[in-house]
C-alpha cells in the first residue's frame, strides 16, 4: 500500500476513489453473481419439477443428474482443448523464438570468415539483406 499512493499522486489518481470505486464494483458483481446463482438453482428445480411430473420423480432425478454429468464431462473437454491449443501456441512460438536464434549465431559465426572474401562481401551482403527482408516479410504475414 506504501507504494500505491505515491503511484496514484503520480498519475492525478485519488486512491481513495479508486479504492472505493474498486468495492463498489466488487459489491454489485458480487450481488448479480449471487441473484444469477439463485435463478440457476430455481431453473433446475423447475425442470426437476416438470420432469418429475412427465415421469416418475426418480427417473426424473437421474434425468437431471445425466445432464448434469454431460455438462461437466463439455466443459472439462473444452478446457483440454482449450489447454492444447495453448501448448501448441506457447511451443511454436518457442520454436520459432529457437531457429532465429539458431540463425543469428550462425550468421554471426560466419560473418568475420566472410567478411574477408571482397567477391563474396560484395554479392553475399546484399543475398544477405534481401534473404533477411523475406525471412522478416513472412513471420509478419503468419501473425
Amino acid at each position: 500500500m506504501g507504494l500505491i499512493a505515491p503511484l496514484a499522486a503520480l498519475f492525478g489518481l485519488e486512491l481513495e476513489s479508486v479504492a472505493a470505486r474498486a468495492r463498489a464494483a466488487a459489491i454489485v458483481y458480487g450481488l448479480i453473481a449471487l441473484f444469477l446463482l439463485a435463478a440457476a438453482i430455481f431453473l433446475t428445480v423447475a425442470g426437476y419439477l416438470a420432469l418429475a411430473d412427465l415421469f416418475s420423480p426418480l427417473i426424473a432425478a437421474l434425468l437431471m443428474a445425466g445432464l448434469f454429468l454431460v455438462l461437466a464431462l463439455a466443459v472439462y473437454a473444452g478446457m483440454l482443448i482449450g489447454r492444447g491449443r495453448t501448448r501448441r501456441h506457447v511451443a511454436e512460438r518457442r520454436r520459432a523464438s529457437e531457429t532465429g536464434a539458431f540463425v543469428t549465431t550462425a550468421a554471426l559465426t560466419a560473418l568475420p570468415a566472410l567478411l574477408r572474401a571482397p567477391a563474396l562481401v560484395r554479392i553475399g551482403l546484399p543475398a544477405a539483406a534481401i534473404a533477411a527482408f523475406a525471412l522478416l516479410r513472412d513471420r509478419s504475414d503468419d501473425e
